[in-house]
């Protein structure tokens, strides 16, 4: 057994340590004994079998678990700036591959780690990015670079730290570079990782057509390696491709094939992505329950296991993406919870402006509107640089916050910036139009809403649906509302979210009205408050009570009025929103003036 110096890493078979810079880190049993092979026969390539055979003598095990130790083995060279010296050999092994001879001296003795530390801001670069010290790591970086001391694969973490820092790109350069590296080494496979990356930046950018360059050049790379993680990490981004050009079913197809590959190859970041992903297009294509729970299972995969804050990030923001486009509240309340809690774990102390953003909408709901109108604000500033598509979300979010609270033309003019930035702002902007009396525009613009494949589309047509039913009713358009009411009915495990029921029982409520049944439509609100109340959104509930409070005092319950009125003035007040404030008064005197007829008439 023999001791091996190799970079700055110092491998010791008899005592069964491994050191880098001095320092001994925590390796997996059967992660060392793979690097222990590979060193003690660094002069050549073992094959798959030999490895196998070595690792688990006597025991049937598939390559997928030589391929898992594998990556492990190579995440911990990394540290060390040594990850591209494991090399793999297509089809046949692995091999070490190092610019000098390892030492195999018994007697060597360890390396000073601050003598090391101290001359290299390299070092200084890797540590801080092992710490999730990000602005540290960024700077060292720099400066290691203007000292030629960035190898390959610093670069990729040099990336890494620039998107934890919400500059995702700052990292292309770097990237790039990553690529052409890993590609003059001949390592055409390991250069296929930064290029997918690459492309996902220009995608979450906007740049539709530099992402599918990246991703075909990422194609060439891996060629005929279709049992790879870099194949896998491809599926999933053509995924993520198909679902930007609006082809639900193929992107649904595509993110099956990376969960099959992350499966087969027992890698629970490509396995966590792809099923992500797989349940994201279902919940599009009205699969809710076996969406959802894709969705809770890729998480939980995916958190429990070694992932870098960026796929921590995706994973967390793909289900909340969901779920606020689906109206799917008290979910989305319980990941955003997760998502700051993690996101303060993994050195991300300035939110993204996705993280930003969704828990705005968060808040909104919940009626804490001065906080979630300036938490939006920060996500705008914020999604400029690292998710600029999602602004005129961001827009959208930011005019329901104004309407909440009885700013309409604050609204407006935020309906109107997310229109133009390309995002459909219903059916929010619908409803400002009903406060407006605008409610044939309201009508038309929900029936546009309804056409076309995009994710945003699918995902939000419950929500839509809902309130094109209630304004169909109130524009003298009952079969059209009964049509729309009984397709969201028959299809209670499609859109089973509290806010749509909500929703639905208000058109209903409409419809009723407008036929006179005051009280079928006084129970079906009374079961919208029980709705909002159950997702905790106050003015969900107080905009229902107050329609519930004009319907009792046509039905001379003048005690029930009182109440229901009661109840809305109070919620109104704790949230602050002058448009549930006014529609109290306007009923507090409508009941006023009932309660006096009996007196005049006398």
């Amino acid at each position: 057994m023999g001791v091996y110096s190799f970079g700055d890493f110092e491998l010791n078979e008899e005592s069964r340590t491994l050191r880098l810079t001095g320092r001994e880190i925590e390796v997996q049993p059967l992660v060392f004994d793979f690097l222990a092979v590979l060193l003690r026969y660094r002069d050549r390539a073992l094959s798959k079998e030999e490895l196998l055979e070595t690792l688990w003598p006597g025991v049937t095990v598939t390559e997928a678990s030589l391929q898992r130790v594998a990556s492990l083995a190579r995440t911990i060279l990394r540290q060390g700036g040594m990850e591209t010296a494991m090399r793999n050999l297509p089809r046949f092994g692995y091999r070490i591959c190092l610019d000098r001879p390892a030492s195999s001296n018994p007697n060597s003795s360890p390396v000073d780690p601050g003598a090391v530390i101290a001359g290299s801001q390299i070092l200084r670069a890797r540590a801080a990015a092992t710490a999730r010290k990000w602005q540290e790591a960024v700077a060292c970086f720099v400066e290691a670079d203007a000292q030629q001391q960035v190898l390959t694969a610093d670069l990729e973490e040099w990336a890494l730290a620039l998107e934890c820092m919400g500059r995702p790109s700052e990292a292309i350069p770097q990237l790039t570079r990553a690529v052409a590296a890993h590609s003059a080494a001949g390592d055409r496979l390991r250069a296929a990782s930064p290029a997918i990356t690459l492309a996902r930046i220009h995608l979450e950018r906007g740049e539709l057509p530099v992402a599918k360059g990246w991703h075909k050049r990422a194609a060439q790379l891996i060629d005929a390696a279709t049992d790879s993680r870099e194949h896998g990490l491809w599926c999933w981004m053509g995924a993520r491709i198909m679902g930007a050009e609006a082809q639900p079913e193929q992107a649904l197809a595509w993110a099956e094939q990376a969960f099959e590959v992350g499966k087969h190859l027992e890698d629970p970041v490509v396995e966590s992505l792809g099923l992500i992903y797989r349940g994201f297009f279902k919940l599009c294509l009205g699969e809710t329950k076996a969406g959802e729970e894709d969705q809770d299972f890729a998480a939980a995969l995916g958190l429990s296991s070694d992932i870098d804050p960026i796929v921590g990030g995706i994973l967390y923001c793909n289900i909340l993406w969901a779920c606020r486009s689906s109206g799917d509240w008290a979910r989305a309340n319980q990941w955003t919870l997760g998502y700051e809690s993690w996101c303060k774990g993994h050195g991300l102390d300035d939110l993204s402006g996705s993280c930003r953003l969704h828990r705005a909408e968060v808040l909104g709901v919940h009626g804490t509107l001065k906080e979630a109108e300036a938490l939006v604000r920060a996500a705008i500033d914020q999604l400029a640089l690292d998710a600029p598509w999602a602004t005129g979300d961001a827009l959208r979010v930011l005019g329901d916050i104004h309407l909440a609270a009885g700013d309409l033309s604050e609204a407006e003019v935020a309906y109107r910036a997310s229109h133009a930035a390309g995002w459909d702002p219903q059916p929010g902007l619908a409803l400002l139009q009903l406060e407006l009396g605008q409610s044939e525009a309201a009508f038309a613009a929900l029936e546009r809403s309804l056409v076309g494949s995009s994710w945003p589309t699918l995902q939000r047509k419950g929500l839509v649906l809902a309130t094109l039913a209630k304004v169909a009713a109130r524009t003298g358009r009952p079969e059209r509302a009964k049509e729309v009411i009984a397709e969201l009915e028959s299809q209670p495990q499609r859109w089973p979210m509290a806010s749509i029921r909500a929703l639905t029982a208000e058109a209903k409520a409409e419809l009723f009205s407008r036929e006179d049944r005051l009280a079928d439509a006084a129970r079906e609100l009374q079961i919208a408050c029980s709705r909002w109340s159950e997702i905790g959104s106050p003015i969900g509930a107080a905009d229902a009570r107050l329609s519930l409070a004009a319907l009792l005092i046509q039905l001379g319950d003048r005690t029930g009025a009182e109440l229901e009125l009661g109840t809305a003035l109070a919620a109104a007040r704790k949230v602050g929103s002058s448009r549930l404030m006014r529609r109290h008064d306007e009923l507090k005197r409508l009941l006023a003036d009932v309660q006096k007829e009996p007196l005049d008439s006398a």
